[in-house]
């Protein structure tokens, strides 16, 4: 059961999660190519897993972007209320 309208009115920073994902995609690109230079394939598959988590989620951020803009409640709109406690 719901007890308020999160998935609703939820937002999340686009711009801000492209930029991560693409920092930690690089990073663990690196991290994968250095390790196995470096004659680690343990370390390398381990960050060639974390590339393909980053990259996974490059593709979802900017598949959202993509879509333009849906409603977003402005700073007028009030949050929720939150449940009532018995």
């Amino acid at each position: 059961m719901r007890t308020g309208n999160e998935p609703v009115t939820a937002r999340t920073p686009l711009r801000l999660r492209f930029w991560l994902s693409l920092w930690g995609l690089l990073w663990a690109a690196a991290g994968a190519a250095a390790f196995s230079l470096a004659g680690r394939p343990g370390w390398a598959a381990a960050c060639a897993a974390l590339a393909l988590v980053a990259a996974v989620d490059l593709a979802v951020v900017v598949r959202h972007m993509r879509q333009g803009p849906h409603y977003q409640p402005g700073p007028d709109v009030p949050p929720y209320e939150p449940p009532r406690t018995r």
